[in-house]
């Protein structure tokens, strides 16, 4: 999810723009009877050129990356590995305790430290607030549903009690309308549908959300990045020229669709729905779209296209919507394949040595003549790309409900390409992880484009900007415990049943464990995942407890603790039912 935000190139006007690719990833051939059509010669050519070439990497990576190096944490993954596992997925008792004893240590350090702040640092015992004027639920909020699935109930009556006594939005302050959407909005619905509909929960969502509409009002109807909740009044995002994030407008539609389907109140779908027609309807390339859109006019403008920060929770709500409405909106299953194909036609690579499969961005950049405009491929990619291969997996097995143990002949092509770019882009982010000295991911990496940089760093990347930071550690080398890759593997483990993710997922468990836990409570982002003994930041991210050790649980449990056909995730891991719509006439009948 897209919790932190990095500020992005001055956008301009959309002109027309030529993109200089690099080489893009592309799956393995499916059948060699595809190879026959070439002729028998040809095809017995292919295949000894085949063989000699993949005996040729075989040996460099062996020479290379067949030993532990002294930068790596010791886990190496079988990139080699082309086979899917299978197991009955049945509860791992005693690793899924041991999640749950680290959520105790988180929770009940916040609760003591610092319960109804929004933020908690654990090292100094204290807790701030988003606004000096009042918190706005952010943990506690947060929180909710991760409560209920593990099966807290004290400290989710406690939660509920602060909720009905002390959550208020009558706040006269600047908020982030996207953040308090699906943190705040979003955890009290998932906590209405899983308390069994606990009615405080509806009604200060229903509160939360009226103070929010105004922001839509635009001439365009995209929505604004602040709101006033108590002035009831949207406010432009001067740092961005009054510019919106196409992930801001567009990854608030499973909670306020949800919420008119709860309140017969169709204005909710009816904003949130807007946005996606007017995104429906503009020039895209081959389903990828800009990252920043103008209120004003209701149209991209020139910028960066890229799966991470400003863009990611765009790509990733495409298909959750035509899940989340029982798949009624066959346009978003549609509108996320057409991203899906762009993504693996422009954005998907491979790495030098080792082949493992990363996305790139494109970022406006001057032409040769310094005159025109071109998009130019840069090999970077966030840790928050990482959730894309849960997107890619979901979507080529229809949230799982492909029967286990997964029979791939039966795939089209494109289920095969998707569930192949899926697989291969979740090795390459656990590799993050992997080869770092605490065995845990940065926040950025840039891809190596010489394979001679990756036998000189003994990996495929490298984090960025360490020379102009020095001697402090760049902010690129942090991690400040995200989820998104442990989201993917619990979603790999569910629709696949191979225990390589809970071994993947343990080892990274482990790993925060070692270098994040705190002896009195809580865990702490480290400043550089390549030092050891570590450095700490003084703050517990609500998201290490609403969504990296939900998923980390989700992972060890059984597979009818929340099934993916019947439940969909929101982009802070807030659990939505899926639902058949009964609100949608109305709104149909709505002029938009």
């Amino acid at each position: 999810m897209p919790a932190s935000k990095r500020k992005a190139t001055a956008p301009v006007a959309l002109p027309k723009a030529d993109v200089q690719p690099a080489e893009p990833a592309t799956p393995a051939p499916k059948s060699a009877q595809q190879e026959e059509q070439k002729g028998p010669i040809n095809w017995i050519l292919h295949r000894i050129l085949r063989v000699t070439l993949l005996l040729a990497i075989y040996f460099t990576w062996k020479q290379f990356f067949g030993k532990q190096d002294s930068k790596g944490s010791g886990n190496e993954i079988d990139w080699e590995q082309d086979q899917i596992g299978y197991e009955p997925i049945l509860v791992d008792r005693e690793r899924r305790a041991a999640v749950l004893e680290a959520f105790k240590h988180s929770y009940n350090a916040y609760e003591k430290d610092a319960f109804g702040f929004d933020d908690y640092h654990p090292i100094s015992h204290t807790g701030s607030n988003m606004s000096p004027k009042g918190g706005i639920g952010y943990f506690v909020v947060d929180s909710l549903d991760s409560l209920l699935v593990m099966g807290l109930e004290d400290e989710f009556s406690r939660a509920k009690s602060w909720v009905e006594k002390n959550l208020q939005f009558d706040i006269d302050d600047k908020f982030h309308n996207f953040e308090i959407t699906i943190r705040v909005l979003g955890g009290l619905l998932s906590a209405y549908h899983l308390s069994g509909g606990e009615k405080v929960f509806l009604d200060k969502a229903v509160d939360l959300a009226d103070r929010l509409m105004p922001v839509f009002d635009t001439p365009s109807g995209l929505p604004l990045s602040f709101v006033n909740p108590h002035k009831r009044e949207g406010i432009a995002d001067a740092d961005n020229r009054g510019l919106t994030s196409v992930a801001e407008a567009a990854t608030l539609q499973l909670e306020l669709k949800y919420l008119s389907e709860l309140t017969g109140n169709p204005i909710y779908w009816r904003k949130a729905e807007k946005v996606m027609n007017i995104i429906r309807t503009q020039p895209k390339k081959d389903g990828l779209v800009p990252i920043f859109l103008s209120p004003e006019s209701g149209t991209f403008m020139f910028s960066d296209i890229r799966l991470g920060s400003r863009g990611d929770s765009y790509y990733e709500y495409l298909y959750k919507q035509f899940v989340q409405t029982n798949r009624t909106e066959s346009v978003y299953r549609e509108m996320h394949d057409e991203a899906m194909d762009g993504i693996k036609k422009h954005l998907l690579k491979r790495s030098e040595v080792r082949k493992l499969v990363y996305t790139s961005e494109l970022q406006p950049a001057r032409d040769a003549s310094g005159k025109g405009l071109i998009l130019q491929d840069v090999p970077k990619q966030d840790h928050l790309v990482c959730f894309l291969a849960a997107s890619f997996l979901l979507g080529a097995t229809d949230s799982g409900t492909s029967p286990l143990p997964l029979d791939r002949e039966t795939f089209s092509d494109s289920q095969t390409d998707d569930f192949w770019a899926g697989t291969e882009l979740l090795k390459g982010c656990v590799d993050t992880y992997h080869k770092t000295k605490t065995g845990l991911a940065p926040e950025i990496v840039m891809y190596h484009r010489d394979a001679a940089l990756c036998h000189r760093d003994q990996r495929e990347w490298f984090i960025n900007s360490r020379a102009r930071a020095a001697p402090n550690p760049p902010i690129d080398a942090r991690n400040i415990l995200r989820p998104e890759t442990v989201e993917s593997l619990f979603v790999a483990y569910r629709v696949t049943g191979d225990p390589k993710y809970r071994e993947w997922g343990w080892e990274i468990f482990q790993a925060f464990n070692k270098h994040c836990r705190l002896p009195d409570g809580g865990y702490a982002s480290i400043l550089d995942v390549d030092e050891v003994p570590v450095k700490y930041e003084d703050r517990m991210e609500t998201f290490w407890i609403s969504e990296t050790l939900k998923y980390l649980y989700l992972l060890f449990s059984e597979k009818e603790l929340v099934p993916l056909d019947k439940f969909v995730f929101n982009t802070e891991a807030h659990i939505l039912p899926v639902f058949t719509p009964t609100v949608v006439q109305a709104v149909h009948e709505v002029e938009f």
